[in-house]
Parts: structure tokens; sequence; C-alpha cells
């Protein structure tokens, strides 16, 4: 009998508590999402009616929906709408010197306007604002992306970009990959502009044996293979792949070699035709194969390379979203522009007909296994390149160039994080990973450019709305 009171008396709620000291009611979550449809990166497929319950910036619980609602702070009904990882930005520059640490900074909510919640800084001299921004957007007090970087480049004497770290000798080389380490940078970033053969293949090899990752612009006195072979686990831009697709390559990088130190050196550019005229589906299964075997990623940037060869004839001064770069980095772009105007007829056509070509390495490296990483190149110097909206130009290019919308999202997504080593806690949908997520109006899979229509961005705890990203763009409008 006192049993059967018992069970009566905690059928009343006014009583319930007190039988509910076993059972302690839940805390309730910061957020919850009911009903998405969750877009699996890996496997390129959507799992329908899906419930996430987040805490602390972290993924909590992902379940199919019960009906059963979860206590939570903020419930967000994602009915009908595209649940996606945030995006990462494998390719961007924060750089101009001091006088331009507030504009670079103000460019951080472009990035998460586009849904771009990582982003890695390949190389600038802003390194103490970089790390700082990165303390303050960890605490919640700045709205930005994650921020990975190199630090300083590192090239040869009188480099191209301030702040670079001269290297000539292997003493060079250990003195500057010891300040990188004491730094703390995510990886090292090698750049071509006056770096000998010898310097870059050693910094590759003296990286590897220090456990860094190394990633970079290669100087034409060397070649993609040996530099793979030492080490590079990723090449920057698509010139030091198509190099290895000549069937002349050996006998290119000698003329290259040869000429160092005369009054007319060969560079890039100038052996580029050369390259094309003998570009060779052998020699270019040889190089993927061994960036396969050899674990070595590459950067594509198509974008950069299609607006560059298109700047001559292309009027940007009316651009929607130059009103949000600032006028001191606008005054940045003005070299490139000047280039651009001064190419003659035929080197015009010629960077078209590279644009093409570079396009169709892409769905063959693709279909080799070589890891591809989705890479903007946006920042201070390159023109008309804008934070955000480039990445998304970039997947689309993707897309035309031959691969399908959900191999184009694994470059932005899982790839990256991967790359950077960082994919136990992020680059997927999951349990136990950073709450990193877009939520869009339409299916990705279906079509890529439905990655513009973007309902909600969610980062480092953080919820911004449509008309929250809005509010903050108008904050940086110019």
């Amino acid at each position: 009998m006192k049993l059967l009171s018992r069970i009566l008396a905690c059928s009343f709620p006014l009583l319930a508590v007190g039988c509910a000291g076993h059972h302690p009611p839940q805390k309730a979550y910061d957020l919850v999402i009911t009903h998405a449809n969750v877009v699996d990166v890996e496997t390129g497929q959507i799992r329908p009616d899906q419930t996430l319950a987040i805490a602390d910036g972290q993924i909590r619980r992902l379940e199919k929906a019960n009906g059963r609602p979860l206590p939570a702070t903020r419930t967000l009904d994602a009915q009908g709408k595209y649940l996606i990882p945030g995006l990462w930005d494998m390719h961007v520059h924060f750089r101009g010197g001091d006088s331009l640490i507030t504009a670079n900074r103000n460019l951080l909510p472009l990035y998460l306007a586009h849904g771009i919640t990582t982003v890695r800084d390949a190389g600038g001299d802003l390194t103490p604002a970089l790390f700082d921004w990165r303390r303050q957007i960890r605490a919640g007090k700045l709205a930005g992306p994650t921020i990975y970087t190199s630090g300083p480049k590192i090239d040869g004497p009188e480099p191209t970009w301030a702040g670079s770290l001269p290297v000539v000798t292997q003493a060079d080389i250990d003195k500057a990959l010891d300040s990188l380490q004491a730094l703390k940078v995510d990886y090292v970033k090698i750049y071509e502009s006056t770096i000998s053969r010898d310097a870059f293949l050693n910094t590759v090899a003296s990286a590897e044996k220090r456990g860094m990752t190394t990633t970079g612009h290669m100087p034409y006195t060397a070649t993609l293979r040996e530099a793979s072979d030492r080490g590079l686990d990723a090449s920057e831009h698509l010139y030091y792949v198509f190099k290895a697709c000549s069937s002349k390559e050996d006998s290119i990088t000698t003329a290259v070699q040869r000429s160092q130190g005369t009054a007319k050196p060969l560079g890039l550019f100038a052996v580029l035709p050369a390259i094309y005229r003998t570009f060779d589906p052998t020699a270019e299964a040889r190089i993927y194969q061994t960036l396969v075997k050899n674990k070595t990623a590459v950067v594509p940037t198509l974008y950069i390379q299609k607006l560059l060869a298109e700047l001559p004839q292309t009027d940007h001064s009316r651009d929607s979203l130059l009103t949000y770069i600032d006028p001191k980095i606008q005054r940045t772009y003005a070299g490139r522009l000047n280039g651009a105007r001064r190419q003659s007829a035929a080197m015009q056509a010629f960077n078209k007909q590279l644009g093409a070509k570079f396009m169709s390495l892409v769905p063959a490296m693709h279909k080799a296994g070589v890891t591809l990483l989705a890479g903007s190149d946006s920042g201070a110097s390159n023109s008309y390149v804008y934070p955000g909206t480039s990445l998304l130009g970039e997947l689309e290019l993707m897309v035309q160039a031959g691969l399908t919308p959900a191999q184009a999202l694994q470059t932005a997504t899982i790839n990256g994080a991967r790359f950077l080593k960082a994919d136990k806690f992020s680059g997927t949908i999951q349990a136990g990973k950073a709450a990193d997520l877009v939520l869009l109006d339409q299916n990705p899979l279906t079509n890529i450019s439905s990655l513009r229509q973007i309902n909600t961005v969610i980062a480092h705890g953080h919820v911004y709305t449509a008309a929250d990203l809005r509010q903050m763009l108008l904050a940086v409008k110019h």
C-alpha cells in the first residue's frame, strides 16, 4: 500500500519534483537545430530530418528527429533547409604592414558572411596581429573565422614580399625554421621570388625532418617531382603542376637554371608558352602518381587566374563588394591592374588559353586521387579578389571544370581539415566536432551556387542570421 501511495503521489505535477530526485532535469543546450537536411560531405549524401544539439561551440548530439524536444536556450527550425560544415578558404593573405592592420581586420566579417568559418593565411607581414585576432575570436570578442597561419614566408635574398625570411645556406634555413617554430605557426610557406633551387629543396627537406607541414610556390629551377619526393605537402596554384606535365620539363628546367645570373634570367611566365606547347598526357599522369604517392596536395586557385586573365577588359570600379574594401587596400590593387593593362594582345589571349588548360587539370587530378584544397588567394595586392565571394567563385569554377558539387564541397571542408590535421574536431558534421555550420536555403549538392543563399552561419558558439551578417558588413562599409 505504501508503494502504491508513492506511485500515485509521483503522478501529480506538483509533487513530481520530489520524485525526480534520482533523475535531475537535463541542462539546456545552447542551441538545438531541428529538422535539418544534413549534408554529409564525405559521402555526398543528404541525411534528412536531423536534430543537432550544440553546447559550448560543440555538436553534442546528432540524431534523427524523434518528436521529443530537447531543452535549449535557443531553437532553430531548419525545416526544408540544408546544413553544411563551415567552409574553409585554404589560401588567403593578411598583409600590407602596420598601416593596414585595421583594414585587414575589417575583412574578417566578409568571410563569415559568405559561410567561411576557417581560413589559412598563406604568409604575410602581420603575424602578431593575426595571433591577436585569433585569441579575440576564440574568446568571442571578435567576429571572424578560425585562422591558421604560416607566419612570415621563407624566400631568398631581397624577397618580393615584406616580412619574408631570406635563406641561402643551411644555417639560414635552420634559423628561419627555428623562428617559425618559436612563433608556433601552423605550417611553413615557401615563396619563389629569389630563392635558389637548393635552398628551396633543402628547406622542404629540413622542415620535413622537424615534422613541419610545408607548402609553396616553386622556383622553376626545381621540379615538382623533386619537391614532392623531399616532402612538400602542398603546391600552391597550378603553374608548378603544369610545368611537370610537359614532355620537355627537364630541358626547360635546365634552361631556366642556366639563365640564372645572366642579364635575362628566365622566369615562370617566360617559359609558360613552351610548357603549353609541350603538354603531354603521359607526363601529366606521371606527376599525378607522384603527388598521390607522396600525399602532396594541390591548391588550384582557378578564380584568381581567371580574374587576372580578364582584368585588362573588365571594369571593376562598380563592383558591389568594393565598398567593403578599405581604400588603403584598394590602392594596393594598382600594381596588378597596371601590369594587366600593359599586356600585349597576344599575352592576353594566351592567358585565357592557359586558364582553360588549368581548368582541365582539376578533374584529371581528382580522378587520379590527388588531394585538392579550395583557396581564393584573396587579400591585399590581389586586385578585386574579394574575401568570401571569391572562394564561392572558386567552387563554382571547380564544378564548371568537371567536379560534382559534392566533390567541390570536399575541397573546402573535410580536405582542408585533414590537411591541417584538424579533422578530428572539424570539417564534417558529427557529434563531438566543432559547431562551425552554415544553413542554406537550397541544396548545394544539386547546385553549387546554393552556397550563396545563406540563411544562418554558426561559428565559435555564435549564431549569425542573414540579418546579423548584413549588419556586420555594414559596420565595415566605406
